[in-house]
């Protein structure tokens, strides 16, 4: 199974990595394609340049075991759709599951996505949540997902796509604004992303003098 691990990036740190670390463990999953996305359609436009932001993502994932970067969303140029991306990788990998990762937010926001119906045809989803969560069920479901949610790993492995598995990780309070702010402020952020993508917005300035 292929994990997927999209998001803007800016910057990429360990609220990111590390819950994706443990699906990774967790699902027992070949690898994780990180897809920085180049023109994220949902929100207002990231405050790192895209070539800032993949860079970034590279420096973050560099010797990390099971993790690689996939530029595709950079290549392909317009709006970054996760529809097309997963097209993209469908067509690639064919019928090898594929599991997209995402938390609650996205999860509950899923029907706001670009022709999101198409989403469950084309990848698992994996809803990274907190330890304790409560397990949803029933009329707590959006009817759309009701009969997808399977709670053995094993039952992703028996798909190419199509059904929702809640994978508990570790809590991380991190937020790529919360460190643009401290940056802002002269304040410490070494807890919270690698060192290598640390040095790299230092080194260039990557959010000094710019709209948090």
């Amino acid at each position: 199974m292929i994990g997927i691990l999209g998001g803007t990036f800016d910057p990429i740190h360990y609220g990111h990595l590390r819950p994706a670390q443990e699906a990774l463990r967790a699902l027992d999953l070949a690898e994780i394609r990180v897809i920085p996305a180049a023109n994220p359609p949902h929100r207002r436009p990231p405050v790192a340049a895209p070539e800032q932001r993949l860079r970034m993502v590279e420096l973050a994932v560099a010797g990390v075991p099971g993790f690689m970067v996939d530029d595709r969303e950079f290549k392909r140029g317009g709006p970054s759709y996760t529809v097309l991306t997963l097209e993209s990788l469908r067509s690639e990998f064919g019928d090898r599951p594929l599991c997209l990762l995402m938390g609650p937010d996205a999860f509950e926001g899923i029907e706001t996505w670009h022709q999101w119906q198409r989403l469950p045809e084309l990848a698992h989803f994996i809803v990274m949540t907190r330890p304790g969560w409560e397990f949803p069920a029933g009329e707590r479901l959006p009817p759309w997902a009701r009969d997808r949610v399977v709670r053995e790993t094993s039952k992703l492995a028996q798909a190419s796509a199509g059904r929702i598995y809640f994978q508990a990780v570790t809590p991380q309070d991190i937020s790529a604004t919360r460190i643009r702010e401290s940056l802002a402020h002269h304040e410490s952020v070494e807890a919270w992303l690698p060192s290598a993508v640390l040095e790299y917005i230092r080194a260039n300035r990557v959010y000094a003098n710019r709209g948090n």
